[in-house]
Protein backbone atom coordinates (compact mmCIF):
# COMPACT_ATOMS: atom_id res chain seq x y z
CA UNK A 1 0.00 0.00 0.00
CA UNK A 2 1.43 3.54 -0.84
CA UNK A 3 2.48 6.11 1.91
CA UNK A 4 0.96 9.39 1.73
CA UNK A 5 3.16 12.09 2.22
CA UNK A 6 1.35 15.12 1.10
CA UNK A 7 -2.55 15.09 1.85
CA UNK A 8 -4.69 18.28 0.63
CA UNK A 9 -8.06 18.03 1.89
CA UNK A 10 -11.34 19.74 1.23
CA UNK A 11 -9.08 22.88 0.80
CA UNK A 12 -11.06 26.69 0.13
CA UNK A 13 -9.14 29.74 -0.82
CA UNK A 14 -10.38 33.03 -2.27
CA UNK A 15 -8.48 36.41 -2.70
CA UNK A 16 -11.43 39.08 -2.06
CA UNK A 17 -13.83 38.18 -4.52
CA UNK A 18 -11.83 35.82 -6.37
CA UNK A 19 -12.48 31.61 -5.38
CA UNK A 20 -9.23 30.32 -6.45
CA UNK A 21 -9.35 26.65 -4.54
CA UNK A 22 -12.75 25.50 -4.03
CA UNK A 23 -12.32 22.38 -2.58
CA UNK A 24 -9.23 21.16 -3.27
CA UNK A 25 -8.24 17.32 -2.63
CA UNK A 26 -5.30 15.76 -3.72
CA UNK A 27 -3.04 12.79 -2.29
CA UNK A 28 0.41 12.83 -2.87
CA UNK A 29 2.34 9.08 -2.98
CA UNK A 30 6.13 9.14 -0.95
CA UNK A 31 8.69 8.61 -3.54
CA UNK A 32 6.30 9.40 -6.59
CA UNK A 33 6.32 12.33 -9.36
CA UNK A 34 3.16 14.01 -9.84
CA UNK A 35 1.99 16.88 -12.19
CA UNK A 36 -0.67 19.42 -12.22
CA UNK A 37 -1.75 20.71 -14.96
CA UNK A 38 -4.31 23.38 -15.31
CA UNK A 39 -4.91 26.63 -17.33
CA UNK A 40 -3.20 29.80 -16.46
CA UNK A 41 -4.93 31.48 -13.40
CA UNK A 42 -5.93 27.78 -11.86
CA UNK A 43 -4.14 28.19 -8.57
CA UNK A 44 -1.55 25.73 -9.22
CA UNK A 45 1.18 27.76 -8.35
CA UNK A 46 -0.91 28.58 -4.79
CA UNK A 47 -0.92 25.09 -4.46
CA UNK A 48 2.68 25.34 -3.90
CA UNK A 49 2.46 27.95 -1.69
CA UNK A 50 -0.21 25.68 0.52
CA UNK A 51 2.26 23.20 0.70
CA UNK A 52 4.91 25.29 1.82
CA UNK A 53 2.62 27.10 4.47
CA UNK A 54 3.58 30.40 2.63
CA UNK A 55 -0.48 30.63 2.21
CA UNK A 56 -2.43 29.28 4.30
CA UNK A 57 -6.40 28.13 3.23
CA UNK A 58 -9.39 30.07 4.00
CA UNK A 59 -10.27 26.43 4.71
CA UNK A 60 -9.35 22.88 5.14
CA UNK A 61 -6.23 20.84 6.03
CA UNK A 62 -2.60 20.80 4.20
CA UNK A 63 -0.98 17.64 5.61
CA UNK A 64 2.73 17.12 5.12
CA UNK A 65 4.63 14.08 6.27
CA UNK A 66 2.19 13.26 9.08
CA UNK A 67 1.97 17.26 9.94
CA UNK A 68 -1.05 19.73 9.82
CA UNK A 69 0.86 22.52 8.40
CA UNK A 70 -2.74 24.65 8.92
CA UNK A 71 -2.46 26.12 11.99
CA UNK A 72 1.85 25.96 12.26
CA UNK A 73 3.95 29.03 13.35
CA UNK A 74 6.33 30.56 11.24
CA UNK A 75 8.78 28.36 14.11
CA UNK A 76 7.27 25.25 13.20
CA UNK A 77 6.66 25.76 9.52
CA UNK A 78 11.18 25.83 9.06
CA UNK A 79 11.57 22.51 10.43
CA UNK A 80 8.38 21.49 7.47
CA UNK A 81 10.34 23.47 5.27
CA UNK A 82 13.98 21.70 5.83
CA UNK A 83 11.94 18.83 4.29
CA UNK A 84 10.58 20.14 0.66
CA UNK A 85 12.90 22.09 -1.43
CA UNK A 86 11.94 24.42 -4.75
CA UNK A 87 12.75 25.08 -7.98
CA UNK A 88 11.41 28.50 -8.80
CA UNK A 89 10.60 29.38 -12.09
CA UNK A 90 13.25 31.65 -13.24
CA UNK A 91 15.83 29.83 -10.76
CA UNK A 92 15.58 33.37 -8.80
CA UNK A 93 19.68 32.99 -7.95
CA UNK A 94 20.99 35.80 -6.12
CA UNK A 95 22.94 37.87 -8.92
CA UNK A 96 25.40 38.54 -6.31
CA UNK A 97 26.48 35.50 -4.90
CA UNK A 98 28.76 32.98 -6.87
CA UNK A 99 27.26 29.86 -7.43
CA UNK A 100 28.97 28.30 -4.53
CA UNK A 101 27.11 30.94 -2.51
CA UNK A 102 23.77 30.19 -4.11
CA UNK A 103 23.75 26.60 -3.60
CA UNK A 104 25.28 26.98 0.08
CA UNK A 105 22.21 29.62 1.41
CA UNK A 106 19.97 27.36 2.66
CA UNK A 107 22.71 25.55 4.65
CA UNK A 108 24.08 28.81 5.99
CA UNK A 109 20.55 29.58 6.77
CA UNK A 110 19.08 26.63 8.22
CA UNK A 111 21.54 24.41 9.54
CA UNK A 112 24.97 24.74 11.35
CA UNK A 113 27.09 22.71 8.85
CA UNK A 114 30.68 23.24 9.20
CA UNK A 115 32.45 25.08 6.01
CA UNK A 116 34.54 22.45 5.24
CA UNK A 117 31.39 20.04 4.90
CA UNK A 118 29.32 23.07 3.01
CA UNK A 119 32.00 22.71 0.48
CA UNK A 120 31.62 19.11 -0.07
CA UNK A 121 28.01 19.82 -0.63
CA UNK A 122 28.13 22.32 -3.34
CA UNK A 123 30.57 20.07 -5.06
CA UNK A 124 28.84 16.98 -4.40
CA UNK A 125 25.49 18.70 -6.21
CA UNK A 126 27.52 20.66 -8.91
CA UNK A 127 28.78 16.95 -9.74
CA UNK A 128 25.18 15.90 -9.94
CA UNK A 129 23.44 18.47 -12.14
CA UNK A 130 26.36 18.04 -14.73
CA UNK A 131 28.07 21.17 -14.03
CA UNK A 132 31.42 20.41 -11.45
CA UNK A 133 33.80 23.31 -11.04
CA UNK A 134 31.71 26.25 -11.39
CA UNK A 135 31.58 27.49 -7.79
CA UNK A 136 33.41 30.53 -8.66
CA UNK A 137 30.97 32.01 -11.32
CA UNK A 138 28.13 34.41 -11.30
CA UNK A 139 25.03 33.91 -12.29
CA UNK A 140 25.43 36.25 -15.14
CA UNK A 141 27.91 33.97 -16.48
CA UNK A 142 25.48 31.12 -16.80
CA UNK A 143 23.32 30.69 -19.81
CA UNK A 144 19.42 30.06 -18.45
CA UNK A 145 19.42 26.17 -18.54
CA UNK A 146 22.60 26.20 -16.37
CA UNK A 147 20.81 28.78 -13.96
CA UNK A 148 17.81 26.33 -13.70
CA UNK A 149 20.53 23.52 -12.95
CA UNK A 150 22.29 25.53 -10.27
CA UNK A 151 18.70 26.19 -8.71
CA UNK A 152 18.16 22.13 -8.47
CA UNK A 153 21.43 22.04 -6.61
CA UNK A 154 20.32 24.59 -4.64
CA UNK A 155 16.83 23.06 -3.86
CA UNK A 156 18.35 19.76 -3.02
CA UNK A 157 21.39 21.34 -0.84
CA UNK A 158 19.06 20.53 2.57
CA UNK A 159 18.32 16.36 1.40
CA UNK A 160 15.19 17.18 1.16
CA UNK A 161 12.02 14.78 0.93
CA UNK A 162 9.58 16.94 -1.27
CA UNK A 163 10.74 18.63 -4.11
CA UNK A 164 8.55 21.11 -5.82
CA UNK A 165 9.42 22.11 -9.30
CA UNK A 166 7.62 25.95 -10.49
CA UNK A 167 7.54 25.31 -14.42
CA UNK A 168 11.15 23.79 -14.58
CA UNK A 169 11.52 23.92 -18.31
CA UNK A 170 9.45 27.63 -19.01
CA UNK A 171 11.79 29.88 -21.66
CA UNK A 172 14.36 26.73 -22.20
CA UNK A 173 15.45 25.34 -25.33
CA UNK A 174 14.76 21.42 -26.14
CA UNK A 175 18.03 20.38 -25.48
CA UNK A 176 17.71 21.93 -22.14
CA UNK A 177 14.28 20.83 -21.85
CA UNK A 178 15.21 16.77 -21.60
CA UNK A 179 18.68 17.57 -18.99
CA UNK A 180 16.27 19.12 -16.88
CA UNK A 181 13.48 16.26 -17.18
CA UNK A 182 16.32 13.86 -16.97
CA UNK A 183 17.10 15.28 -13.35
CA UNK A 184 14.35 15.50 -12.44
CA UNK A 185 13.59 11.80 -13.07
CA UNK A 186 17.35 11.16 -11.73
CA UNK A 187 16.30 12.83 -8.49
CA UNK A 188 13.64 10.56 -7.55
CA UNK A 189 15.39 7.15 -8.66
CA UNK A 190 18.82 8.31 -6.33
CA UNK A 191 16.94 9.34 -3.87
CA UNK A 192 13.71 8.77 -3.28
CA UNK A 193 12.49 12.14 -3.70
CA UNK A 194 8.69 13.21 -4.22
CA UNK A 195 8.05 15.59 -7.18
CA UNK A 196 5.35 17.71 -7.79
CA UNK A 197 5.55 19.74 -11.03
CA UNK A 198 3.57 22.77 -11.73
CA UNK A 199 4.01 22.93 -15.61
CA UNK A 200 2.18 24.33 -19.13
CA UNK A 201 4.55 21.75 -21.19
CA UNK A 202 2.31 18.96 -21.05
CA UNK A 203 4.90 16.72 -23.14
CA UNK A 204 7.17 17.15 -20.26
CA UNK A 205 4.70 16.04 -18.13
CA UNK A 206 4.47 13.00 -19.74
CA UNK A 207 8.33 12.15 -19.77
CA UNK A 208 8.69 12.90 -15.95
CA UNK A 209 5.56 11.86 -14.55
CA UNK A 210 4.07 8.94 -12.47
CA UNK A 211 0.26 10.41 -12.04
CA UNK A 212 -1.02 13.89 -13.93
CA UNK A 213 -3.83 15.86 -11.62
CA UNK A 214 -5.83 18.48 -13.30
CA UNK A 215 -6.91 21.64 -11.83
CA UNK A 216 -9.93 23.32 -13.13
CA UNK A 217 -12.59 25.69 -11.81
CA UNK A 218 -10.76 25.27 -7.76
CA UNK A 219 -11.23 21.87 -7.73
CA UNK A 220 -9.13 18.49 -8.72
CA UNK A 221 -10.95 17.12 -11.44
CA UNK A 222 -8.69 14.35 -12.21
CA UNK A 223 -6.02 12.08 -11.46
CA UNK A 224 -4.51 9.21 -13.06
CA UNK A 225 -1.44 8.12 -14.58
CA UNK A 226 -0.22 9.14 -17.74
CA UNK A 227 -2.21 6.82 -20.34
CA UNK A 228 -4.91 7.58 -17.78
CA UNK A 229 -4.15 11.07 -18.83
CA UNK A 230 -3.42 10.55 -22.65
CA UNK A 231 -6.86 8.51 -23.23
CA UNK A 232 -9.34 10.65 -20.66
CA UNK A 233 -12.91 10.75 -21.58
CA UNK A 234 -12.84 13.88 -19.20
CA UNK A 235 -13.14 16.40 -21.89
CA UNK A 236 -11.92 19.17 -20.63
CA UNK A 237 -8.75 17.76 -19.85
CA UNK A 238 -8.67 16.15 -23.35
CA UNK A 239 -9.15 19.72 -24.75
CA UNK A 240 -6.23 21.16 -22.88
CA UNK A 241 -3.79 18.31 -23.85
CA UNK A 242 -4.71 18.41 -27.28
CA UNK A 243 -4.37 22.23 -27.32
CA UNK A 244 -0.86 22.06 -25.63
CA UNK A 245 0.28 19.01 -27.83
CA UNK A 246 -0.74 21.49 -30.94
CA UNK A 247 1.03 24.23 -29.74
CA UNK A 248 -2.23 26.24 -28.97
CA UNK A 249 -3.89 28.02 -25.79
CA UNK A 250 -5.78 26.09 -23.20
Amino acid sequence: MSEEIIGINNVYKAFDTKEVHNGVNLSIERGENITVLGGSGSGKSVLLKEITGLLKPDSGDVVVDGDNIIHMNETELVNVRKKIGMLFQGAALFDSLTVEENIAYPLRENANFPEDEIKEIVAKNLEMIGLPDIQDKMPSDLSGGMKKRVGLARAMAMNPKILLYDEPTTGLDPPNITRINHLIRDMQAQFGITGVIITHDVQSAFEISDRIAFLYHGKIVFTGTVEEAKNTDVEILSDFINAKMEGGDE
